[in-house]
């Protein structure tokens, strides 16, 4: 494992700098970072089966009609921002309608989906379909990198990503996260990826060329306090694909999983939690303003997130209100993680992913399980942390932690596809 974990490090030079600058810092951005059990502090947590009136949800049907509801209204408002609907003149341009590919064993097909009327923004789906008469399920991943870079398909249309600087270059014909595809219909799975870049770039002034930008009303230079961060914004563009997959008799629309690690897991979090259309979710170390609990002091925090520095621009700016003193919100992860509830979801971790705290995101999953237990469905069902590499707790609400650090690693796919194959 330590091999593995080298070379991913060495594969992946934003997680190595990532580890080497922030795993174990004591201060980032000038406010202290806590990796000590004893010194996480005391919080309560808000009941996510209380409605606002102070009523106690005790079935599925309450659940869904009126605290849902409640609780997304307050994410929207609180943490990621109200995000438009789906635009009137978005249009899809099927430019490779299926070409068998992998010595005939996938069907290779790549949209461009338009958002706006006059096409400048625009992202590209990159899809594969096992080699077969009926409608397949499919996982979606939302990626770092371009189309062309995540697969060994010389037919995929070239791509372009963002650079830190604003620019906006060719992307490489290699980069990291490659997608295996003959793992996926193999099992009778597609799979499918866009490049998060294609919705909104990720930096600060990113939503001057990105979707966000395309919405601005005249007076305003930047969202509202309660509207889009980036995060929403590339969750708008995971239902966008949506829109498209239900309008394709080859995929079973009813049947599409999400994957994305690190802010991307935070994404496809948010995309489940507000879009009832995906039916499954895989969040890797999603951490602060993900699954991880952030009335826990301990590795990241929303001071180090909302930091004009840092990652401000990733949240509604309402998000920011609550960096001194977490316990004001009114929503905590477990309530994130509640409301993909009854639907299947896997939150996985690293066990020396300390930044993202592990156990923040064990202890959401925790105090999310009574949602899921209003429907029949399980969570964990134990208080007690798993070991690394333990697979035991791949319940309808799934929990699992590998050994090593931030990120997916090569033998989490196994276990993946084992969650993909027992509830897609």
């Amino acid at each position: 494992m330590k091999n593995i974990i080298a070379l991913l490090l060495f594969s992946f030079p934003a997680l190595a700098s990532f580890a080497q600058k922030e795993k174990l810092a004591k201060v980032v951005a000038g406010f202290p970072v806590n990796y000590e059990e004893d010194s996480v502090g005391t919080y309560v947590l808000p009941d996510p089966l209380t409605l606002n009136n102070g009523q106690r949800v005790t079935n599925a049907k309450t659940w869904m009609e009126k605290r849902r509801p409640e609780i997304v209204k307050l994410f929207e408002e609180e943490q990621f921002g109200k995000a438009p609907q789906r635009p009137s003149d978005m249009h899809f341009d099927v430019f490779d309608k299926g070409t068998e590919t992998f010595n005939g064993k996938a069907i290779r097909k790549q949209v461009r989906v338009y958002f706006t009327k006059d096409t400048t923004h625009k992202m590209d789906l990159l899809i594969y379909l096992p080699k077969q008469t009926k409608p397949s399920p499919l996982l979606l991943i939302i990626n770092f990198s371009a189309n062309n870079s995540v697969v060994d398909d010389a037919s995929v249309r070239q791509g372009f990503i963002w650079t830190k600087e604003g620019k906006k270059i060719p992307a490489p014909k290699t980069s990291f996260g490659k997608i295996n595809v003959d793992t996926f219909v193999t099992q009778g799975i597609g799979v499918a990826t866009v490049y998060y870049g294609d919705i909104e770039p990720d930096f600060k002034e990113g939503f001057k060329y990105g979707i966000r930008g395309a919405y601005l009303k005249p007076a305003q230079s930047y969202p509202a306090d309660d509207e889009w961060g980036a995060i929403s914004a590339w969750s708008w563009g995971l239902s966008r694909a949506m829109d498209y997959f239900e309008t394709d008799k080859d995929i079973d629309a009813k049947r599409i999983a999400l994957h994305g690690v690190s802010r991307l897991g935070k994404t496809v979090l948010w995309t489940g939690a507000k879009d009832p259309r995906f039916k499954l979710v895989i969040a890797s170390c999603s951490g602060e303003g993900g699954a991880a609990l952030s009335r826990r002091n301990y590795g990241e925090s929303i001071n180090h997130m909302t930091d004009t520095s840092r990652y401000f621009y990733q949240f509604a700016p309402n998000r920011h209100n609550y960096a001194s003193d977490p316990n004001k919100s009114p929503v905590d992860a477990h309530m994130l993680v509640a409301l993909m509830a009854p639907r299947p979801l896997l939150l996985q971790t690293g066990d020396t992913d300390y930044w993202s705290d592990p156990k923040g995101e064990f202890l959401a999953a925790v105090a999310a399980e009574p949602v899921y237990n209003l429907f029949g469905k399980k969570g964990p069902g134990t208080t007690v942390m798993p070991q690394p590499g333990d697979q035991s707790l791949l319940n309808t609400l799934g929990y699992y932690m590998h050994a090593g650090g931030h990120g997916t690693v090569p033998s989490d796919w196994a276990v993946y596809m084992t969650f993909l194959k027992k509830y897609l």
